[in-house]
């Protein structure tokens, strides 16, 4: 049993492996917080809860009160978990308890994307019910408790029964801590240089992570992590928080003036509300809680096995994934199908596997000014249309791919001329543009059949087995022309859950697709996107260099499998860096392998390296994809983590040094994630290795010369 209640403590105790999360019910019917950590045999709650009686006596103040899901304006003042406002314009409320409900398995989230079950047996659910009487509504929270996985996720949910009420903010959990002894660690950037790891010591105050951007964002990931201090990859106590949701998201850590610490995280209440009527629901979105007493690594190994097992869903979601090629930086608009057949035949006789044709196929697209909503096949550039092309890319011995962006709109479209108001829009006020494009307006239905038909349409019209997803721009002028004045603020999270809507229908009308999820490279690399589409492109950014920063980032969550990784030409067209071909190779062999550059420019020596490289790639693929992943360090010049099967009978060290150094020493460095018991074989060579001595006194590394270097071993089980 996973959830048990204790009738004489009235509390809960929630386990998932080693991870205990306690909470009960005070005197007032108040709900509060007891523990979040390491498994503990007997815990008493009342040496917890006297704790708040002692300090204020018969005056308690909520203020240092853990209360699971707090409100304002009764004597709390840190930040809520929710705030509602009434008819009379007041926003107090107060949550008493009603009742709990425990069961096996777990719950769908109405429209929202979520973690799931295959079999009850895999997860318990409690569900706690609270009202305010006086205005009449309720909140269920929702606990579900993963059998398998150290992890618990929440989510609430609103019911009314009384007048209309308006929603202010609805976050999806909170946690309080009673101390601060804490550092911050968030995944922050910008477009092309995505979640890189940002770590601060907690403050007085609020230190918070937030998009307002109508997607969760190139700067800001919806994830955060409390760790103890001094903790590393491989030791210490780590709390990770993950939301699963693509849109305006918060997270925030407040420590009061007593060192409490709380977090909380949800749909961002910045220019968020929500009106609901006598009888309507509303669901906040899941947070995924983590628990680690093994530092950052295994806290990453309980969200990459979630999100790989529980999370991804369809055919693709445990299958080996193809090499591709993507003809975009290869030719970006200037293409006509002899040349992308020329890449298609370079590619197969390279042993790649599925050829992608990205933007600049349909309409009159010849550059980014026009087009966007026009999704029918261009045919001066592929005369025999997607039929003709798909067919002789099929008959190379390819799978042939096809990039496109239908949430967006050209003004200079057939589609925008015949709807000016099907775009996000506020009056008569300047529409502005990025990228030259605008967002459709998700949250109307006329607008979600219109794509879902049309795009279904395109994809039956060839042999299609992969789709790229894009979405270049962010939110403005967020407004819809069908909502009344009291909706508008309600147009982003409607426009989310438009979206998601679409992506149900499509993904599950065509199942034999792989659909890979982009939004100006990593802007929507979140967890609501990873359960419709099993992977994403990382970053717009293919400088090697650049994407040692982004993938370590990235792993503190996701895992290699839902990561596009691509060798691109040099100089970069990001960065303008020159990179061997070996290190951006090695890069790339550390998620699912692509290419994007143009294939016929190649050198034979370095086509004589891809095609080695691919054949090394394809024998340790699923390895790579579906093994364990684990950073070893990330120092100012060198990183280094490796990959191991269950087992720990496979296993592949890389290694990367950015610049060279003169009169260096050679470098050794310590394996770990393996067994010390066994014994492995480096392959391609008769060499032969304890696993205790590359444990304890390490492997030692060739010699490096030069910058940019870089070194991938794969080892096996003797």
């Amino acid at each position: 049993m996973t959830i048990s209640f204790n009738e004489d403590s009235l509390s809960f105790d929630l386990f998932a492996k080693d991870l205990q999360y306690t909470i009960y019910i005070d005197e007032n019917k108040r709900l509060c917080h007891a523990y979040f950590g390491k498994r503990i045999k007997n815990l008493n709650v009342r040496h917890i809860s006297d704790l708040y009686r002692r300090a204020y006596g018969p005056n308690l103040s909520l203020d240092i009160v853990p209360q699971e899901y707090p409100s304002y304006g009764t004597t709390d003042f840190r930040s809520p978990a929710y705030q509602v406002q009434f008819r009379d314009g007041s926003t107090v409320s107060d949550l008493r308890y009603i009742s709990h409900r425990i069961y096996p398995g777990k719950p769908k989230l109405e429209g929202l994307p979520s973690t799931y079950v295959d079999g009850e047996d895999e997860a318990e659910t409690l569900e706690i019910h609270l009202k305010d009487d006086i205005g009449k509504f309720e909140v269920i929270l929702f606990y579900s408790v993963f059998e398998d996985f150290q992890a618990i996720t929440r989510s609430a949910k609103f019911i009314n029964f009384g007048e209309d009420i308006k929603i202010l903010r609805a976050l999806s959990t909170s946690v309080d801590f009673e101390d601060d002894n804490f550092e911050m660690f968030q995944l922050s950037g910008a477009w092309a240089r995505e979640r890189h790891v940002v770590k601060r010591e907690i403050k007085p105050g609020i230190q918070s992570i937030e998009s307002r951007r109508g997607a969760s964002s190139h700067q800001q990931n919806p994830f955060l992590a409390l760790a103890r201090k001094d903790t590393d990859e491989w030791n210490g106590e780590v709390y990770g928080f993950s939301l699963v949701y693509s849109g305006n998201f918060i997270g925030e850590v407040e420590v009061n003036q007593y060192k409490d610490t709380r977090v909380l995280m949800g749909i961002n209440p910045f220019d968020f509300s929500w009106l609901l009527k006598t009888g309507e629901t509303f669901q906040t979105p899941e947070c995924v809680m983590v628990y680690s007493d093994k530092g950052f690594n295994g806290m990453s190994q309980t969200y990459h096995k979630l999100y790989t097992n529980k999370l991804a869903r369809g055919k693709y979601k445990l299958e080996q994934r193809p090499i591709l090629v993507n003809n975009w930086e290869a030719t970006y608009f200037d293409f006509n199908e002899e040349k992308l057949l020329e890449i298609a035949k370079e590619a197969k006789s390279l042993g790649i596997e599925l050829f992608v044709l990205d933007d600049g196929w349909f309409g009159k697209r010849n550059s980014d000014n026009s087009s966007l909503g026009d999704w029918y096949v261009n045919k001066e550039k592929l005369p025999e249309g997607f039929e003709g092309l798909s067919k002789k890319i099929n008959d190379l011995g390819l799978k042939f791919g096809l990039w496109m962006e239908p949430e967006m709109v050209s003004p200079d479209s057939d589609l925008y001329r015949d709807h000016p108001d099907w775009c996000l829009h506020v009056g008569e006020r300047e529409r502005h543009l990025s990228r030259n494009q605008l967002v459709l307006d998700l949250s109307r239905k006329d607008v979600r059949e219109y794509i879902v038909e049309t795009i279904s349409n395109l994809l039956k019209s060839a042999n299609i087995s992969y789709v790229k997803w894009d979405m270049n721009r962010n939110m403005t002028e967020i407004g819809s022309a069908t909502l009344p004045a009291e909706r508008q603020r309600e147009v982003s999270h409607r426009y989310i859950l438009g979206l998601y809507e679409v992506l149900e229908r499509i993904t599950s009308q065509f199942p034999d697709i792989l659909f890979e999820s982009c939004a100006g490279g990593g802007g929507r690399f979140d967890p609501g996107m990873f359960y419709y589409m099993p992977q994403a492109w990382t970053s717009d950014d293919t400088d090697a260099i650049e994407r040692l920063k982004i993938q370590y980032g990235t792993s503190y969550v996701y895992p290699p499998v839902m990561m596009g990784s691509h060798v691109s030409a040099v100089p970069n067209h990001q960065v303008g860096r020159i990179t061997s071909i070996d290190i951006r190779s090695h890069v790339a062999m550390s998620a699912n392998m692509g290419f994007e550059l143009d294939l016929t420019k190649l050198s034979e020596e370095e086509k004589d390296k891809i095609r080695k490289y691919i054949n090394d790639y394809k024998k340790f693929r699923k390895l790579v994809q579906f093994g364990n992943f684990y950073r070893l360090f990330f120092e100012e010049n060198e990183v280094g983590w490796i990959i191991t099967d269950e087992e720990q009978d496979e296993f592949i060290v890389y290694y990367f040094k950015v610049l060279g150094e003169p009169n260096a020493k050679q470098r050794r460095i310590k394996i770990k994630g393996i067994s010390t018991q066994k014994i492995y074989r480096l392959d391609g060579t008769s060499e032969i290795y304890g696993g205790d001595e590359l444990v304890f006194a390490g492997l030692l590394l060739p010699e490096l010369k030069g910058d940019f270097q870089s070194v991938l071993l794969h080892f096996v089980r003797v």
